[in-house]
């Protein structure tokens, strides 16, 4: 059964497990991600004139993120996607009580889908951003790392959903019990 709300803000505020201790990292690194598309995303909409970079000649942000590289999806920037995609994993790190895993498996399932989609997404993205510009943005790289760190943090509480479900499926699959009325027929 789902917390109920007073329940709910108790347990993310209060509760000390360790899935919710992973829980609240990935919603940091989330935000590690959100934030790096929102730099970008200033610059990108000519809020920002240049963005400070790296002291290496490998990155050069203002570069890739002025490049056709960045605004070829979509009819719009890329870092505001990039915005928008970590704001919905942070969204799913934080959806749902402390158990969760047992309570309702398809939130961490979903959570560690969408981490590891994010991670391939970034590797891909950094690839093609190297390969069209010969730099990276290293606002874009942050974000990756948070990626390829959220992807090991995600996996536990998802294995232990995962884990209940196909528990589940095979107590579900087994003969029920035969009763003493049928018996008694």
């Amino acid at each position: 059964m789902a917390p109920s709300p007073a329940q709910l803000s108790y347990e993310l505020r209060k509760g000390r497990t360790a899935d919710l201790q992973r829980r609240r990292w990935l919603v940091g690194l989330s935000f590690v991600g959100t934030a790096a598309g929102m730099v970008v995303g200033l610059y990108q909409m000519g809020i920002l004139r240049r963005l400070p970079d790296l002291p290496s000649r490998y990155f050069n942000a203002t570069k890739v993120d002025k490049s056709t590289y960045a605004y070829k999806r979509m009819q719009t920037p890329d870092a505001l996607l990039m915005v928008a995609s970590y704001a919905t994993t942070a969204i799913l790190a934080g959806a749902g009580g402390k158990d969760r895993a047992r309570e309702n498996p398809a939130l961490p399932i979903a959570l560690a889908a969408k981490v590891l989609y994010d991670l391939v997404i970034a590797l891909k993205l950094g690839r093609e951003e190297w390969q069209e510009n010969r730099a990276l943005c290293g606002y874009c790289q942050a974000a990756t790392i948070a990626s390829l760190i959220s992807a090991g943090i995600a996996l536990p509480e998802a294995a232990k959903a995962v884990r209940h479900v196909m528990a589940n499926l095979s107590n579900d699959n087994r003969p029920a019990p035969r009763r003493r009325a049928m018996a008694a027929e």
